[in-house]
């Protein structure tokens, strides 16, 4: 064997089967359909979730809550959390928290939240702050910083907008 043989008789491309076109071509008379039967028909398509005539599995199962496709990913990690990654003195940004594995890469907005116990002085750069949050970095001789980004949607009971004074 030689090198130009090798790939003697391989084709780049599988040729269209050519269905329908007499008994001598092999998929002739049923064009590879079978006999009778819902697919044999033309103009046959199935719903995705049919299962049978049975009812489907999707409208069999119930459905509770709502979930909000267009709500921000918000990231959230607890005081205790930088207490225990953190050095004392440390800026503590959503990056920095990324690089430390307590938040999953792709959000939005971050969010510190207050449980825990912090003894460390350490600056917080997020989006938004629990108030028991901001007490206790405050409490520990650390400042709190609000990064810019979308604000929280505060909906007016009343159901018409505050006239501005």
């Amino acid at each position: 064997m030689n090198i130009h043989d090798v790939h003697q008789g391989v084709q780049k491309f599988k040729r269209r089967r050519r269905i329908g076109r007499g008994p001598g071509s092999g998929h002739g008379k049923t064009a590879g359909r079978g006999h009778k039967g819902q697919k044999s028909r033309a103009g046959y398509s199935r719903h995705v979730s049919f299962q049978g005539g049975a009812m489907p599995m999707v409208r069999r199962i119930p459905k509770r809550g709502f979930n909000n496709r267009w709500a921000p990913m918000v990231a959230v990690v607890n005081v205790e959390d930088l207490q225990n990654a953190f050095k004392s003195g440390d800026s503590v940004t959503p990056e920095t928290v990324r690089a430390k594995k307590l938040i999953p890469p792709h959000f939005e907005i971050f969010k510190v939240l207050g449980n825990g116990e912090l003894k460390k002085k350490l600056t917080v750069s997020a989006h938004r702050f629990s108030k028991s949050a901001e007490e206790k970095i405050q409490k520990a001789g650390g400042s709190t910083t609000l990064l810019p980004g979308k604000k929280p949607v505060i909906k007016n009971k009343m159901g018409h907008a505050k006239a501005s004074q």
